[in-house]
C-alpha cells in the first residue's frame, strides 16, 4: 500500500510512493527512483525491485540526487551568472564555451547521476560503466573547454592584489596547486584511480552507502579534471607543457583503459559479487543477466568507449594546437611587418 498518494488538479497523474517490505542480504544502498506505469500513473519506488532495464530507461527512470542535483544547479547558476556579469559590462564571452560547460559538462553530470543511468547503477555494472566514462572522461573535458577559470578572473570582483580575485590568483600560483597539477602525478592519479576502485574495498563500499557513492562520482570528475584540464583547458593554469607533450599524454591513457577493461572481462571473481547476487535472489531475478556476463560486458564498455573518447581528445588537442599555431604565426607576421615598416622609416630619414 502507498504511504501517500498525490492527486495533481491539471493532469490527473497520481504519484504513489511506496517502499520495500524487505529487502535481500548485502543489498544497503537503495535508490528512489521513477517508473512510468500504464494509465498515467508515476510510482516512486525504491531499488531493489526495478524493472528490466531497456535504452528507453535512460530517459524515463529518473532518480534524483539531492546533493548531486543541488551542486549541479549551483554550479552551472554561478557559471551562468558570470556570462551575465560580462555581457552586462559589454563584454564578449564565446557562446561556445557557455554551451560547454552548462550544457555538454554539468548536464552530462547531471544525466549521468540522475537519470536511468543512476537507477541502474548499482544494479547492473554494466550501466555503471556507462556512468564511469561519461564522469571520467567527456564530462571533464567539456567543463575544461567551458573556461570557467578565466571567467572567474573577469568577473570576480577586487584586484590582482586584494579581493576574491587576488584569493583565486592566490590558489592557482600555490604550491599545493603547482603540485597537484604535475602532468605525471595527475597522469598517475588518473590511471591507478579505476584499479583502485574495482580492485578494493572502495565499489563495494560504494554499493552500500549513499555517501560514498556520491564521493565517487565527485572523485571520478575531479581527478578527470586535474589530469585533463591541463592538457585540454583553455584556462591559465598550472601544469600546461608543450602540445607534443600533451598528445603524448593523452596516447599514454589508451592502453591502461584497454588493459583493466580486459582484465575485468577475463577474471574469474566477481567485482561486487556479494551485492549483485543478493539483488538475483530477489523479484529482478527473471530479467538480470548473469553477473559474469554483466561484468564482460561492463569491461567490453570500458576497453571500447576510453578508445572512442581518447579519439575524441586527439581531435580537440590537434584543432586547438592548429589554431594555437595559427594565432603564433599572426603574431610573428605582425612583428616582422612592424619590424619592417620601423626600418623603412629609418632608412628614409636624411643621414
Amino acid at each position: 500500500m502507498p504511504e501517500s498518494l498525490l492527486q495533481s488538479p491539471r493532469t490527473g497523474l497520481c504519484r504513489s510512493w511506496t517502499r520495500t517490505a524487505s529487502r535481500p542480504p548485502h543489498v544497503g544502498r537503495h535508490k528512489v527512483h521513477s517508473v512510468f506505469l500504464p494509465h498515467g500513473v508515476t510510482a516512486l519506488t525504491t531499488a531493489p525491485d526495478l524493472p528490466r532495464f531497456t535504452l528507453s530507461k535512460v530517459f524515463t527512470a529518473w532518480s534524483l540526487d539531492p546533493f548531486l542535483t543541488v551542486m549541479t544547479v549551483w554550479v552551472a547558476g554561478l557559471y551562468i551568472c558570470g556570462v551575465l556579469v560580462l555581457r552586462s559590462r559589454g563584454d564578449h564571452w564565446p557562446l561556445g564555451r557557455t554551451f560547454s560547460f552548462v550544457i555538454l559538462g554539468m548536464g552530462s553530470f547531471f544525466v549521468a547521476t540522475s537519470s536511468g543511468i543512476s537507477t541502474y547503477d548499482t544494479t547492473l555494472l554494466s550501466v555503471h560503466m556507462v556512468q564511469h566514462m561519461i564522469l571520467s572522461m567527456f564530462v571533464p573535458l567539456a567543463l575544461a573547454l567551458g573556461a570557467p577559470v578565466t571567467l572567474a578572473l573577469r568577473t570576480l570582483p577586487g584586484t590582482s592584489s586584494k579581493g576574491p580575485r587576488h584569493w583565486l590568483l592566490a590558489v592557482l600560483h600555490s604550491k599545493v596547486v603547482a603540485v597537484l597539477s604535475f602532468p605525471p602525478l595527475t597522469l598517475a592519479l588518473y590511471v591507478i584511480s579505476p584499479w583502485a576502485l574495482y580492485f578494493s574495498g572502495w565499489y563495494d563500499a560504494s554499493l552500500r552507502s549513499a555517501y560514498v557513492h556520491e564521493m565517487m562520482h565527485v572523485h571520478l570528475v575531479l581527478v578527470g579534471a586535474l589530469f585533463f584540464w591541463p592538457i585540454m583547458g583553455i584556462d591559465p593554469v598550472p601544469g600546461r607543457v608543450a602540445w607534443p607533450f600533451r598528445l603524448l599524454l593523452v596516447f599514454l591513457t589508451l592502453p591502461f583503459h584497454a588493459f583493466l577493461g580486459v582484465t575485468i572481462m577475463a577474471q574469474d571473481s566477481i567485482i561486487g559479487g556479494a551485492h549483485y547476487a543478493a539483488l538475483r535472489e530477489g523479484p529482478m531475478a527473471s530479467w538480470l543477466p548473469t553477473m559474469a556476463a554483466d561484468q564482460k560486458l561492463g569491461g567490453g564498455i570500458l576497453w571500447g568507449a576510453g578508445d572512442v573518447v581518447a579519439l575524441v581528445f586527439f581531435a580537440v588537442l590537434f584543432t586547438q594546437w592548429v589554431r594555437d599555431s595559427m594565432k603564433e604565426a599572426a603574431r610573428e607576421d605582425r612583428r616582422l611587418d612592424m619590424l619592417e615598416r620601423r626600418a623603412a622609416v629609418e632608412s628614409q630619414q636624411p643621414e
